[in-house]
This record gives C-alpha cells, sequence and structure tokens, in this order.
C-alpha cells in the first residue's frame, strides 16, 4: 500500500461521527459508550484493535498466499488493555492479539519461515508498536499455539 489514504469524519450529533473512506464504501458510525456516546458504533479504541488485528490477518494471509497456501478461514480477536497511564490520563495500554488460521498447520508447508516473517510487513502494527505493545498468539484450527 502506498500513498496518502485519506478519512474524513462529520459529526452527527455528540459524539457519533460518521467515518467515510472514500466515495466507493459505505459510511461507518463512530460512537463513545454511555455515559458520553449513545453505543451507536465502534469506539476510536475498537477502530484501533480493529485496524492492528486486520492488518495482521492481512500480513499473515499474504505470506501464506505467497508459498500457495490456503490458511482460511483466518479469525482474529484483539483485546485492547485500557487503563491509566503515569500521568493519570486514559490510554490505550496494550494490545493483545490472537489469530487462528482456519486449517490444522499440517495443511500447510513454509509455516516456521512464515510466522518468523510476517510481522515485520504489517504497516499498522509497526508503526503503533513504538508506542502500544502489541503481544500476539497464532493459533492452527486445532488450537495449537503455533507463536
Amino acid at each position: 500500500m502506498s500513498g496518502t489514504p485519506t478519512v474524513h469524519l462529520q459529526q452527527v450529533q455528540d459524539y457519533q461521527f460518521d467515518i467515510g473512506f472514500g466515495p466507493e464504501l459505505p459510511l461507518l458510525r463512530g460512537d463513545e459508550p454511555p455515559p458520553l456516546g449513545q453505543g451507536q458504533g465502534p469506539t476510536p479504541v475498537q477502530l484501533l484493535a480493529a485496524a492492528v488485528g486486520n492488518c495482521l490477518s492481512d500480513s499473515l494471509l499474504f505470506a501464506l498466499r505467497k508459498f500457495k497456501q490456503q490458511p482460511e478461514p483466518i479469525q482474529a480477536s484483539v483485546t485492547a488493555d485500557v487503563g491509566r497511564n503515569a500521568d493519570g490520563r486514559t490510554r490505550v495500554l496494550g494490545l493483545d492479539v490472537t489469530l487462528t488460521l482456519g486449517v490444522p498447520t499440517a495443511q500447510l508447508e513454509h509455516l516456521d519461515r512464515v510466522l518468523a516473517t510476517f510481522e515485520a510487513y504489517c504497516t499498522v502494527t509497526q508503526s503503533v508498536a513504538g508506542a502500544i505493545p502489541v503481544t500476539l498468539q497464532v493459533k492452527d484450527s486445532d488450537g495449537a499455539l503455533l507463536k
């Protein structure tokens, strides 16, 4: 991916914003949970977690497909640890990511090589990891821990 991606946000009311990703894509409504907002859409923290999980999933899929492997369907779960920093301000203190492949390990070749390198190609994770610790686990469809 290259270029300069731009998103546009338009306030609807209170903490609700419609987020536009371009004319070809539907708007996404973001919101804060009560008592600030009405919980009518994902929060900024959820969007950050989704971006990290999506990017890691894409990177893993791309790396496996380079070796003509079919790991689908990949699932991702991302938990954001939100708490107070040393200054007492609310921050994302960490992101815990679990990627689960859609097949058992035995069906995939070159998995060790892929698992050793795919994270380095994840644009979003590598961009935020300097400020937010990201821990990652990768499992196969049988639940075996691969990374």
